[in-house]
C-alpha cells in the first residue's frame, strides 16, 4: 500500500510538471522589473571592463586617454559628473552609486585630462579652461550623448567647467548642475576674506594670513592649521578622522602641480597668478538658458547667496540650498543634497523644467 501511494503522488508530480507553465528566466529575475534594463549592458562595447572606457582626446600637444566609467542604462537622463579641483578626480563622487542607481539614472564618472586615471601630460598649456571644455565635447561625442539625454554635474571647479561648456555648447545639453561654485572668482575672494575667514579663531586666522603674506605656503604649520581649523567647518564638516574614504583617495590623488597653476596654493581664495584669478562669468549667466540646477551649502567655502543669486539669473534657474552642508554637502548634507540633484533631474526629464 506504501509504494502504491508513492507511486501515485509521483505521478501526480509528473502531471503537474506537465501542466504548469514552466518558469522563464525573466521570471526568476523578476519580469519587467526595472533593475534588469537598467543593469542591461546589451550592445554595450564596454562590457569586458565593467563600464570603463579610455577616450582619446585630440590636443595641439597630441592625442591622450581620459579614463570614464558608466554605471547604469537610461536612455533619457545620462548624467556626466564633472569634479573638481582642479586635478581632482571623480573618486569623491562615489557616494552617487547609494543614490542614483535605485532612481534609475545613468551616470558617467570621468577623470580630467591630467587626473589621477588618466594620462598626464604634465603640459601647462593644456591647463586651460579651453582645453578643458573641448575635452568635454569630445567625452560627449564618444559617449553619444545627446541633447535629448546629455546632463553636467559639476562640483567646485567642474562647475566652471559646466558652465563654459554651456556657454559654447548648451545646444548639445538638456539640463546642467552647478554644485558648489559661484560665478565669479573676485566675489568668492570677497566672500573668504570677509565671512569666512572671520568665523576662525583670530589668533589662528592671523598665523594663517601672516604665512599667506610670506607666501610660506610649503610651510607644515600652514597645512596644519587649514586642515585643522577650516576644512572641517567648510570643506567637510565633519572631524578629520571620520571623513569618507572617497574623499580622503580623491585628496591623495590630486595633481598638485595643476591645481596650483589654476587655483594657487591658497585655501582662502586664488592666488596671484594662477590662471582662474580673474575668471568672472556673473554678467553672462543669462546666456544659459537650458534648466539649470545651483547648490549650495550653508557652510560652504562658497557663498550660498551668490549661489541662489545665480538660480535668478538663469531664464530656468533653480536653487538648492543645503542648510547642514558644506563644500561637499553631497556628504554633510547628504539627503537633501541627493533628493534635490534627483527631483531636478527628473523635473527637467518631465519637462517640468
Amino acid at each position: 500500500m506504501k509504494n502504491t501511494l508513492m507511486l501515485l503522488f509521483f505521478s501526480l508530480g509528473l502531471l503537474t510538471a506537465c501542466t504548469t507553465t514552466p518558469t522563464t528566466d525573466a521570471d526568476t529575475l523578476g519580469g519587467d522589473d526595472p533593475t534588469r534594463s537598467y543593469f542591461d549592458n546589451t550592445g554595450r562595447d564596454d562590457i569586458l571592463s565593467g563600464g570603463t572606457k579610455m577616450i582619446p582626446i585630440t590636443t595641439p600637444k597630441g592625442t591622450f586617454n581620459v579614463w570614464t566609467k558608466r554605471i547604469g542604462n537610461n536612455p533619457k537622463i545620462k548624467l556626466l559628473l564633472l569634479h573638481g579641483g582642479p586635478g581632482a578626480t571623480h573618486e569623491y563622487f562615489e557616494c552617487f552609486d547609494s543614490f542614483l542607481p535605485a532612481e534609475g539614472i545613468e551616470y558617467y564618472y570621468y577623470d580630467q585630462l591630467g587626473s589621477f586615471y588618466s594620462d598626464q601630460p604634465g603640459d601647462p598649456d593644456l591647463w586651460t579652461i579651453e582645453h578643458f571644455v573641448e575635452e568635454v565635447e569630445q567625452v560627449r561625442k564618444a559617449l553619444n550623448l545627446t541633447k535629448d539625454n546629455f546632463f553636467i554635474l559639476g562640483s567646485s571647479w567642474g562647475g566652471i567647467l559646466g558652465m563654459e561648456y554651456a556657454f559654447k555648447y548648451q545646444d548639445n545639453l538638456k539640463g546642467l548642475i552647478i554644485s558648489n561654485m559661484m560665478s565669479s572668482i573676485p566675489e568668492y575672494e570677497k566672500y573668504a576674506a570677509e565671512v569666512l575667514g572671520p568665523q576662525l579663531d583670530p589668533e589662528v586666522l592671523k598665523e594663517i594670513m601672516a604665512l599667506e603674506e610670506a607666501k610660506d605656503f610649503d610651510n607644515p604649520r600652514y597645512t596644519e592649521l587649514v586642515t585643522t581649523h577650516y576644512y572641517p567647518e567648510h570643506v567637510l564638516r565633519m572631524p578629520l578622522d571620520q571623513w569618507p574614504n572617497p574623499v580622503n583617495r580623491a585628496f591623495a590623488n590630486i595633481n598638485y602641480p595643476l591645481y596650483v597653476h589654476m587655483q594657487g596654493y591658497s585655501e582662502f581664495g586664488v592666488t596671484d597668478g594662477a590662471s582662474l584669478e580673474e575668471w568672472d562669468r556673473s554678467g553672462d549667466l543669462s546666456k544659459i538658458t537650458v534648466p539649470t540646477l545651483t547648490i549650495g551649502g550653508a557652510h560652504d567655502t562658497m557663498d550660498p547667496k551668490h549661489m541662489e543669486w545665480m538660480a535668478g539669473e538663469f531664464p530656468n534657474g533653480r536653487y538648492l540650498h543645503c542648510p547642514n552642508g558644506s563644500h561637499m554637502a553631497m556628504y554633510d548634507d547628504q539627503q537633501t543634497y541627493m533628493d534635490g540633484v534627483i527631483k531636478f533631474l527628473k523635473d527637467v526629464d518631465a519637462g517640468e523644467l
